[in-house]
């Protein structure tokens, strides 16, 4: 073989050999490597090989993806959160997707949690902060104090809707836009029908929470809203059963059932008990929603003082304006309850 003709071969297997590794390294970065599609949680102060292990189950291969990601210096850059990975990713793509913190919003939704302990618990199950770190950041005095709430009243800062976040919101994060949200839920309008039934915010929710367990009938409540707002304007104790339960519970613990209010139960030394204490409770007793709160703002228009759960549309009361009306209804519907073999 002639020089000629070996360098030309040299340089043919030069080629041929570049040829490969360039293939290679672009297989590497720029060949699909997602196999599925889905979602993945990268907790905060994860290392490389915390995510590498989160992230495996996701790929054709996983060696292809570390060199990627240590070329892009991926290990020392991680950012936390919730990503969507596509089937088809490149590893160039999903380097990039997770160095770049472009997380997925997360839809968060609470109703109904008639304590921040059970607050704290329906939050931890939809953000990365757990319910500890929660309910201290919902309890901490400092945050209280400046905002004007108490221990009583704390529940009340958190409207019942769906909002967006981010899955590794912090929890006072979470804490404080529940405070911007609040504030801007007490929009101008809503704060001066407040001011025309003389009560404040913490009022306003605090009898919303009344009504809230008083009747699940949303159409309702205006109707039950308007019967304590006249109790209230004629200085009438509320003689709330919701009230009494609510003390029972503080008192024998949340798990504590009563199906019904008896009458040695009225005497319960509570604060929140409505029978011995005129005007409303310390704070909410409960979680209202928003239409609860709106049926205070926007109260029917009658003359009602007295109100019993009704026999023939359960779930609904059964009105009345003197005391003689209210003890037949009362008496139809302690007799019923004896049918029903109701006793505690």
């Amino acid at each position: 073989m002639n020089l000629k003709k070996l360098i030309i071969l040299i340089f043919s297997l030069l080629f041929i050999i570049g040829g490969i590794l360039a293939y290679n390294y672009y297989s590497k970065i720029y060949k699909p490597n997602t196999v599925k599609s889905g979602f993945v949680y990268i907790p905060s102060n994860s290392n490389y090989k915390e995510v590498e292990n989160l992230i495996r189950p996701f790929l054709k291969k996983v060696k292809s993806f570390n060199w990627v990601a240590n070329k892009k210096n991926y290990p020392n850059t991680i950012k936390a959160g919730k990503y969507k990975i596509t089937e088809g990713l490149n590893n160039n793509e999903l380097v990039n997707l997770l160095r770049s913190g472009k997380q997925t919003p997360i839809k968060l939704s609470f109703n109904n949690q008639d304590t921040l302990e059970k607050l704290a618990g329906r939050i931890a199950d939809q953000i990365e902060a757990d319910s500890i770190t929660l309910l201290n950041a919902f309890n901490e005095v400092s945050f209280l104090n400046k905002n004007k709430f108490s221990s009583k009243t704390a529940l009340g800062m958190y409207i019942p809707n769906t909002y967006e976040f981010y899955w590794n919101t912090s929890a006072t994060t979470f804490r404080n836009r529940m405070l911007k949200e609040y504030n801007r839920f007490w929009s101008n309008s809503r704060l001066e029908k407040a001011k025309k039934l003389n009560l404040s915010e913490n009022q306003v929710i605090t009898l919303a929470s009344i009504v809230q367990k008083e009747t699940a009938s949303v159409n309702e409540r205006p109707m039950v809203a308007k019967l304590y707002l006249n109790r209230l304007k004629d200085k009438w104790p509320l003689q709330a059963d919701p009230t009494i339960i609510f003390a029972l519970k503080q008192k024998y613990g949340q798990d504590y059932v009563v199906k019904r209010v008896l009458y040695k139960d009225l005497k319960i030394n509570s604060k929140y008990n409505t029978y011995l204490n005129s005007g409303l409770p310390p704070g909410p007793i409960a979680m209202p929603d928003v239409s609860s709160i709106d049926a205070v703002l926007n109260p029917a228009n009658h003359n009602y003082f007295y109100m019993c759960a009704s026999v023939t549309d359960i779930g609904k009361h059964v009105f009345a304006k003197t005391l003689s009306q209210h003890n037949r209804n009362a008496f139809k519907y302690q007799n019923w309850l004896n049918k029903q073999s109701v006793n505690r």
